[in-house]
């Protein structure tokens, strides 16, 4: 659709990650089987703390918000990247990129305060399990976890706001799969500095502040890990921090790249938005919870309690 110079734009058209149609074939594939993975496993974990008892301390209630940030995440974008892959005409009303660009916005805000909170939480752990309890509080915790969502919707309201106050005229096709900031400011009909300022300072402070304390967590981690004597203990800890940390660099890398970076190529940016959108919300459960002995034992006392009864004898443990 063809629009004017003095018609105000009422729908994009998402030119997606490719326009090949085998391509866009195996893409479907390959983020249909991601999708379901992702909403396994975060469904999986809210389901397994919600049940067990054991599962109830900070930690969990931490990974519990961040799985219900990914699982929301994901199927804010997901869903409708996998009907434009099928579809000939790849069309979103303004309205509904607007509400996406909201809801992706203050659901990745999200995500990057609570991975923060989270390094911190195991940097009390680790390096000071004495006062954990009382430093940790469920008070705090409360607190830890509204203030994330505070601040993503901050974050939101701001970019939403520098970005969809301006006037978009002229061409309507975005070169992305999903509306992004980023990507929607390229088709503005007005000079769009002021506004990528201002997203360029809310990623300074969501998401240089937050790496920035992850970073400073885990380096005390290391420390203190360095200066264990159980080579087992050490091993163990070693594994839990690499792990964490390549779902950071890879969250908050790919997420730099595209809100830190304005000189970076569109084909680059809306590649490495395929790692915070799809990768990182199916490796989040997988990594920080599901590889965890707690939960394997929650996972197994869940499962036998479901086995049907057989020869008339049901387990019940």
């Amino acid at each position: 659709m063809r629009q004017t110079n003095q018609t105000q734009v009422t729908e994009f058209f998402l030119l997606g990650l490719s326009d090949d149609p085998h391509t866009q074939q195996l893409l479907f594939i390959l983020f249909l089987g991601v999708y379901l993975v992702t909403v396994l496993g975060n469904v999986l974990l809210l389901t397994l703390v919600q049940v067990d008892a054991r599962l109830h301390t900070p930690m969990y209630f931490f990974l519990c918000n961040l799985s219900l940030a990914d699982l929301c995440f994901s199927t804010n974008i997901v869903p409708q990247a996998l009907v434009h892959l099928l579809s000939r005409k790849k069309a979103i009303s303004f309205t509904r990129c607007a509400a996406q660009l909201l809801f992706f916005l203050i659901l990745g805000g999200t995500q990057c305060a609570l991975l923060a909170v989270m390094s911190y939480d195991r940097y009390v752990a680790i390096c000071n399990p004495m006062h954990y309890p009382t430093i940790m509080t469920w008070k705090v915790c409360a607190q830890l976890a509204v203030g994330s969502w505070a601040s993503g919707i901050l974050v939101s309201v701001v970019d939403a706001t520098f970005t969809l106050r301006l006037p978009y005229r002229g061409s309507n096709s975005i070169a992305h799969f999903f509306c992004e900031a980023p990507a929607l400011l390229i088709l503005a009909t007005t000079d769009a500095r002021t506004s990528e300022m201002a997203i360029f300072l809310m990623g300074v402070v969501i998401l240089l502040m937050p790496v920035s304390l992850i970073l400073v967590s885990y380096g005390h981690i290391i420390v203190t890990v360095v200066r264990m004597k159980s080579a087992a203990g050490r091993l163990k800890a070693f594994s839990t921090c690499g792990s964490h940390l390549i779902v950071v660099i890879l969250f908050y890398g790919s997420a730099i790249v595209t809100y830190m970076t304005p000189k970076s190529s569109k084909e680059l940016k809306k590649l490495v938005s395929v790692f915070y959108t799809m990768v990182t919300p199916m490796l989040n459960p997988l990594i920080y919870s599901l590889r965890n002995k707690d939960v394997k034992g929650a996972l197994r006392k869940m499962t036998t309690r479901n086995l049907p009864c057989r020869l008339g004898v049901c387990h019940w443990q």
